[in-house]
This record gives C-alpha cells, structure tokens and sequence, in this order.
C-alpha cells in the first residue's frame, strides 16, 4: 500500500487520538506553533506509539503563515523521495486548499481533512458494508466538479481506488450493487447512467 503521510496542524487541530494511524501504511508528522508551549499527556503517548512513524516539527518563528509554509515544505521534501505517497493535511484551515489543488495538478496525491477520522482510509476501515462504502463512494460523487465514470470498467476503477486498493472484485460489485439498489446509478451494457438531480 502507498505510504499514507499525516500531517498534523497543531494550531488548527488538536487530535485527541491517533489510534486510527495505528496502520504500518501511515506515518504522522505533527507541526506546533512557535507559541505552543504544552502538549497533553494523551497525545505524546499516542505519539511515542507510533515509534519512527511520527514526530514533533516545532515551528521556530511567529508569523501568519509560518506553520502552513512549514507544512508544504515537508510535503515537497518527502514528495520528491516517495511520488507514491498520499498525504493528508489534518487542519482547518481552507488556505490550504490553492497548494493542495496545484499538488493534485502535478500529480502530487494531497487532501485536507478537519479531523484524522475524515481521511478517506481511515473511513473505510471504519466502514464494513457495502451499503455504508456506498454512501461513502456517493458522498465523493456529489462533490463539487467530481468526474462520474461513465463506463462500468472506469465506475468499478474509481471504487478501488476511492478505498485505497483495499477491497476485492466481489467488494466493489457489491458497492456498485448497492448505489443501484436505491436508484443513485444503474449499470447496463457496460454503460453507467447517473439519477437526475431534483
């Protein structure tokens, strides 16, 4: 599996578990402002558990911006050593999303997510039948300028990758079943025809 990195705005989020990172696939780098001078005794165990996988990146100077710049100089660090990696961004802050969108358009994979239990991965080990992957699929689907495969090859494509390559061929069937069950698609011919909005 491609290596799932996290990186943790400590000033924006305050995580009080890491326990879903518990997976070897992912690796946590945690970035504290310059200002923030404790962390609870909760997160450093939660941390230490992670052995190499994590770290601390302590923010040396005070500024606007100075965590976020921070945060995209590790990600092209790290990006230009592992192009396969998926990094999540743990934070608030939208100011991130112009840097995320030009990654994705150099082929870099990159996404913010408000909370560690927002992460796509991490919600498909949460999620176990093929009705919750569905809305789970469908949810991507209504986003904002999403593509909707209109083949069944490229529908069944979108499926794996949507759950990181984890599930099997009968896994995506029975998600692709269940879209079709309350009418959100319908597979025939090869062809996918979407339900019209309203």
């Amino acid at each position: 599996m491609r290596p799932n990195i996290v990186l943790i705005d400590y000033e924006s989020v305050q995580p009080e578990s890491l326990a879903a990172l518990a997976a070897d696939h992912f690796s946590a780098k945690i970035f504290v402002g310059a200002t923030q001078s404790k962390l609870p005794f909760e997160l450093v165990t939660a941390i230490q558990q992670l052995g190499d996988r994590a770290e601390y990146i302590k923010i040396s100077g005070v500024g606007r911006n100075a965590l976020d710049f921070h945060i995209a100089y590790y990600i092209g660090r790290i990006a230009s050593h592992e192009p396969e990696a998926f990094f999540h961004i743990i934070s608030k802050d939208t100011g991130f999303d112009p840097l995320i969108q030009h990654l994705k358009d150099n082929m870099i994979f990159c996404g913010r997510w408000e909370t560690i239990d927002d992460i796509p991965l991490v919600k498909a080990a949460q999620v176990k039948s093929p009705e919750e992957r569905a809305i789970l699929f469908l949810s991507r689907l209504l986003q904002p300028n999403a593509t909707k495969p209109q083949t069944e090859k490229a529908l069944r494509s979108a499926i794996s990758a949507h759950f990181q390559k984890q599930l099997t061929e009968e896994e995506v069937s029975a998600v692709i079943a269940a879209l079709q069950r309350p009418g959100h698609l319908k597979v025939a011919d090869g062809k996918v025809e979407y339900a019209t909005a309203g």
